[in-house]
């Protein structure tokens, strides 16, 4: 059972407000965020009887989880002969061999046991006349090493997978006896002098008290920072918070400078478009009617990897072969394929499509766009979830006491680009892989620990009251808008040196003038103005780790393409970025991590570095 202590701060670090009143939490493990990694990081722990709570700013079923729309890639082989070899060495392929081998094995061998645990719990995917799991083609996946054709191994509930998936795992949750945190703003890490994680502050947003969460572990599984940008599929909520947590606790995140565009988000609004409608059977066309990723990536063509499409998508418009009156995007048609199939297997887009772009799909195309979609770079993680703080010559020295699963982490699955449908296994494995350190190292030690200090988490209590009485001039709106401007002008689809290093200047300026930030609601009860400020100083720590990882990457990698430098560098730039963040100046500094060439069992053999062709 959890343990409650009331205590306050009085009016320390001159504080504007006289009193904030403290609730004190004492828990075995405090998971962070209420997506699909945190639910199942969550529930497994909850499950093993040990105490654990969910602390998230949004209510779970509004997580970004819900968003997914494509399936989950896993090799059960209901669709013909497959292989978790096969999907590991695409996934190593699609990360550009960025990727951690020893992790990605792990991933891919425990693909089938999630899709089983999931049936299991409930979640209705779609099935075949003969009652098997369907499964679709989606981007990057092959049988056989790459030589054989396009695999169907996505795992779908229609185009509203995420959608089940989070509702299920709430439901699993719930019923394990997590202890909800539900609409509690997550404010800082809560570190000793040791260097060890010991739980996280939060801002309860429906009264505006203050919870300190005592805990012997930390799962942060708080998603991504699309918002960053100005075009993107990311909810609001997509913040970064997480990543920005660990920066401000002094540890480092890895592989910033890794974005992914999405090809299909519709022209303007953004919202994504499903990799699944092009796994059935829909492509790409330009002004002139004529299907263009044939020349670009002559075998898997539409099914590319997403950042190859993305840049073809880019390159096609560039070379004036654009639609609509700026010759700014490109068609995507659906409505060749029977109607049936569109309604029964992609309604969720049908709707979308009429919503937001005024389109029936069953007549018409939909007009797209690459869009910021996903984040390949967080906290780094091991395979077992345990956030790393190389040190002491030791590149996989990790933080005692705290984990990373989903978005927010860098394990790394998926190195310079994920493809599509390894996200949501990408959540549920790595949820439960910390579950399972949590379980086995409470198991191992006990659940004893010591107190916090007294005036623990008064530095993240001393700047949210700095940012709510700030006597400043700028409104949170005008800064934002400001941060997403010079992120999608200057870190997008293709990048050079110049361009880099004014989004640094422009980004570092902005986190100047956040100083200045004006908040005008000073209550503490409900106030969303602080809430978006919060979020935006989070989302400027991210944006500052990401230009600067890119500028000081001199190669084409994945989604991080130059065109001052167009090749991968093995020999020099085949490791893992560490970005460390001083919050006075707002400078970055950058080490390196090497990439894990080995593979966690001899169940299979490293795969080498080799040209990457679609």
């Amino acid at each position: 059972m959890q343990r409650l202590i009331r205590s306050s701060f009085g009016a320390v670090r001159k504080f504007s407000s006289k009193q904030y009143p403290i609730i004190d939490h004492t828990f075995d493990a405090v998971v962070v965020g209420a997506g699909g990694a945190g639910l199942r990081a969550a529930m497994g722990v909850a499950q093993a009887g040990y105490s654990c709570a969910c602390v998230t700013k949004l209510y779970p079923t509004r997580s970004h989880t819900i968003a997914a729309q494509g399936g989950v890639n896993a090799a059960i082989g209901t669709s013909g002969p497959d292989d978790w070899r096969w999907h590991m060495y695409d996934t190593i392929k699609g990360a550009d061999w960025l990727g951690d081998q020893d992790a990605i094995e792990y991933m891919c061998r425990e693909a089938p046991s999630m899709i089983a645990e999931m049936a299991a719990m409930g979640l209705p995917f779609s099935r075949t006349e003969d009652g098997r799991i369907y499964q679709r083609a989606f981007g990057g996946q092959s049988l056989n090493f790459g030589t054989g054709g396009q695999a169907r191994r996505c795992c779908a509930a229609q185009d509203k997978t995420g959608h089940q998936m989070l509702h299920t795992l709430y439901g699993q949750g719930f019923q394990a006896g997590v202890d909800f945190f539900n609409e509690y703003f997550a404010l800082d890490l809560i570190m000793d002098d040791e260097g060890c994680c010991r739980g996280v502050i939060a801002l309860c947003l429906e009264d505006g008290t203050i919870h300190r969460f005592r805990s012997k572990y930390t799962v942060l599984a708080t998603g991504g920072y699309g918002r960053a940008y100005f075009c993107c599929t990311s909810a609001r909520s997509c913040s970064g918070d997480g990543t920005a947590m660990v920066a401000r606790a002094n540890l480092p995140n890895e592989d910033m400078e890794f974005v992914q565009f999405h090809p299909t988000g519709i022209y303007g609004p953004g919202v994504l478009i499903t990799e699944g409608a092009r796994g059935e059977g829909g492509y790409l066309i330009n002004s002139e009617g004529k299907r263009f990723m044939e020349r670009y990536a002559p075998n898997a063509k539409d099914l590319a990897s997403r950042d190859v499409v993305s840049r073809s998508m880019t390159l096609e418009i560039m070379a004036g072969r654009g639609v609509g009156p700026k010759k700014d995007h490109v068609l995507l048609q659906l409505h060749h394929l029977p109607r049936e199939l569109l309604l029964e297997r992609l309604p969720g887009i049908t709707e979308a499509a009429r919503t937001f772009a005024g389109v029936d799909l069953t007549r018409e195309p939909i007009p797209v766009c690459p869009t910021v979609h996903y984040n390949m770079g967080g906290v780094p993680t091991l395979w077992t979830g345990e956030a790393v703080n190389p040190r002491d010559g030791d590149d996989d020295a990790i933080v005692p006491g705290l984990l990373a699963a989903g978005e927010v982490a860098a394990a790394s699955v998926h190195g310079a680009n994920r493809l599509g449908a390894n996200s949501l296994l990408d959540i549920v494995v790595f949820g439960r892989s910390c579950a399972n350190t949590i379980i086995f190292n409470l198991a191992r030690e006990g659940t004893g620990q010591p107190e916090l200090p007294p005036n623990a988490g008064e530095q993240a209590i001393a700047d949210m009251d700095k940012m709510l009485f700030n006597k400043g001039d700028i409104p949170t709106a005008v800064l934002r808008a400001g941060m997403k401007e010079t992120m999608q002008k200057n870190a997008a689809v293709f990048r050079i040196e110049e361009t880099l290093q004014q989004g640094y200047t422009d980004v570092l300026q902005l986190w100047k003038d956040f100083d200045h930030i004006l908040v005008h609601d000073k209550s503490r009860v409900w106030n969303q103005n602080l809430v978006e400020t919060m979020e935006l100083k989070n989302l400027l720590i991210n944006s500052l780790l990401t230009v600067k990882s890119g500028l000081e990457r001199k190669e084409s990698r994945g989604a991080h393409a130059r065109d001052d430098y167009p090749e991968r560098d093995d020999s020099k730039w085949m490791k893992h970025s560490m970005a460390v963040m001083d919050m006075k100046s707002g400078e970055v500094d950058l080490s390196y991590r090497g990439v894990h060439t080995w593979t966690l069992t001899n169940d299979v053999e490293p795969v080498p570095p080799k040209k990457r062709t679609y």
